[in-house]
């Protein structure tokens, strides 16, 4: 792992913390009911969260009460624009880039000598079934403001107005009281410390909760693909709800994906892509046993990769290069069946978002893609990086240093 540290892949773009920020970021765990830190320095993400926290607490998800109950800490105005990295939704880093487009300024000042709680809360106190996920149609961010300094203000401002009454300036408990607030929290009075609650509109999403559970419900029908065996089990003796469920490894979900547009599948097109060799050359490596060449030096050299490849059985260069054997061959025989040529998995991991699909729809889909096959590691690394972490350990470290140029290669390729 160290080797993704070094080139930035892993708890990068993180906003260090120390002295009277790590005071404050204790404060507000002690806000949500969680117990302090005793780390005198770490890092946080866009959403305030921690990956040393987390390990000292054994627990991904500290800042959360229960699946239903998202939250968020901002410290600093350096947490704008910084990546997400244990998301609860897949739409939770969206939601902080409107949280700092409306109160940008306001994160600014309020950020100077306290901190903000961000809830992201979508009416509902907790889950107690899949289902209840079809209730998201809106999320409302509100915010909670650490010492208090909303009441604060509305404090010293009701001083100001006494002292100026009458010959109230003369009262020397007003002066001591106005005195002791200014020390405690500076002048309040014209701050912008008001922060309305912010409703976004929810469409299709991810979620960690039940396991793992794509919602696909703007599109012809609506869909739940869950990655628990157990509570899809459950969700299949419902007989109320209108909607189509899916486990992640069910082969029908590929073709009730494409029915409804989601997802489409043109095998030529996809054979000329980047994508079509990273999945090649993954699947490639997983074969090839025995080698006299880093694997590095072996995806980068034509000529090597043609060596290697022609040593393997037959049914193994079949299964790698069976796409491009089918084609080959098709301009001779139109009768050929693809299924000959085309493993099922490879068939399976070639299927990409329909092209109607919006960024925000496609990047979903991308995402589900990658968990549903995951053989592509550029894919994999964007779109479910636990997953890719855990398979990285496995990986040849000559494969780990092919898959970190790749993705270094494509750092501004996002949506590829």
């Amino acid at each position: 792992m160290e080797k993704l540290r070094e080139a930035g892949l892993i708890d990068g773009a993180l906003v260090r913390l120390s002295g009277s920020m790590v005071s404050r970021y204790n404060e507000c765990l002690k806000l949500l009911g969680a117990k302090t830190t005793k780390l005198k320095q770490f890092s946080i993400d866009g959403m305030g969260w921690s990956p040393e926290i987390a390990e000292e607490k054994k627990d991904n998800w500290y800042l959360n009460m229960g699946e239903a109950n998202v939250n968020a800490i901002v410290l600093s105005p350096a947490q704008k624009d910084k990546p997400v990295h244990m998301p609860s939704h897949s739409f939770d880093r969206d939601v902080m880039t409107a949280v700092f487009a409306a109160y940008g300024r306001e994160i600014k000042d309020i950020t100077k000598d306290a901190a903000l709680i961000l809830h992201l809360d979508q009416n509902i106190d907790t889950f107690f079934d899949p289902f209840d996920l079809l209730r998201y149609s809106t999320i409302t961010v509100r915010f909670t403001l650490l010492n208090k300094l909303k009441e604060k203000q509305q404090e010293q401002r009701a001083l100001i107005q006494w002292f100026n009454r009458n010959n109230n300036f003369i009262d020397r408990d007003v002066h001591q009281k106005l005195l002791e607030s200014a020390k405690k929290y500076g002048d309040l009075r014209k701050r912008k410390l008001d922060l309305e609650p912010i409703t976004l509109p929810i469409n299709s999403f991810y979620t960690t909760a039940f396991g793992g559970v794509f919602v696909l419900k703007d599109f012809i029908k609506t869909i739940l693909v869950f990655e628990d065996k157990t509570w899809f089990k459950k969700a299949t003796s419902d007989t109320t709800h209108d909607v189509l469920l899916f486990h992640i490894d069910h082969d029908e979900l590929m073709d009730a994906l494409v029915r409804q547009l989601i997802i489409e599948n043109d095998l030529k097109s996809a054979v000329r892509t980047a994508r079509y060799e990273r999945i090649k050359k993954q699947l490639f490596s997983e074969q090839l046993k025995k080698k006299e060449h880093p694997f590095k030096e072996i995806l980068e050299s034509p000529m090597l990769f043609k060596r290697y490849l022609n040593q393997l059985p037959v049914e193994t260069k079949k299964m790698i290069s069976g796409v491009e054997i089918y084609f080959q061959r098709l301009t001779v025989d139109s009768e050929l069946k693809q299924e000959a040529f085309v493993d099922k998995a490879y068939h399976k991991a070639l299927h990409y978002p329909h092209s109607s699909l919006m960024d925000e729809q496609k990047e979903l889909i991308w995402k589900l893609l990658s968990k549903v096959m995951p053989k592509d590691p550029l894919h994999l690394y964007w779109y479910d990086k636990a997953a890719f972490y855990d398979a990285y350990q496995t990986w040849d470290p000559s494969y780990q240093e092919w898959v970190i140029d790749t993705i270094l290669l494509n750092a501004n390729n996002q949506l590829s």
